[in-house]
């Protein structure tokens, strides 16, 4: 069950779940009690699939490395649930605000983006760890999403296959080809300077 407003009674109502036909707010997203996980894209709602044990392994084994590098440093490191509120011209105010993200890591290095509910910007560098529930619209309509956010460096995770697509934003404004590194490479972040992963490390039980 959920809990929302409703604009025409002006009041606060339960009901199954948010209608998939209508467009919604970050406010309406904060009003929102909910068991599972949601992302909104352009006011549409997503429900997000459980992680299941090999994306938290993962996901842990990553921020772990993220967190022990940049400790002591400007920049921080966060894991889902965190809310992202990407950049639009001239909305700002929750009522304005019609998408929200969860990546599963996100790397932010300007502390002004930062707030008590989250991100709102584009971080510097994205994670995404893929499980067999994501569709392939998730993953599209995510990667347009990062891209037009200014998202610097995009990393999409492929656990069954134990590899690592990089996708970095040129002068363009536009993710170059994905460059995929696998299980004998080291990332060498664009985004986080000194940030080096070992692929291997991530998939090593």
């Amino acid at each position: 069950m959920f809990t929302v407003y409703n604009p025409g009674e002006n009041k606060m109502s339960m009901v199954e779940e948010p209608s998939p036909d209508l467009s919604y707010t970050y406010a309406d997203y904060l009003q929102w009690q909910f068991e599972e996980r949601l992302e909104l894209f352009r006011g549409k709602i997503f429900k997000l699939s459980a992680p299941n044990t090999k994306h938290q392994e993962v996901s842990g084994k990553l921020f772990l490395r993220c967190a022990s590098f940049l400790e002591g440093k400007s920049c921080k490191v966060f894991f889902a649930p965190f809310d992202v509120r990407p950049p639009v011209k001239n909305r700002e105010k929750d009522s304005e605000i019609t998408t929200v993200v969860q990546p599963d890591i996100c790397i932010i290095c300007s502390a002004e983006k930062l707030d008590e509910k989250g991100c709102i910007g584009a971080p510097d560098l994205v994670v995404e760890i893929l499980s067999p529930g994501n569709t392939e619209k998730e993953v599209r309509l995510k990667f347009d999403l990062y891209e037009e956010a200014g998202v610097k460096e995009y990393w999409l995770v492929y656990p069954g296959e134990e590899n690592v697509a990089v996708f970095i934003l040129n002068e363009n404004k536009k993710f170059d080809g994905a460059r995929i590194y696998a299980t004998s490479d080291h990332i060498n972040s664009i985004a986080v300077a000194g940030l080096s992963i070992s692929v291997r490390d991530i998939f090593t039980k």
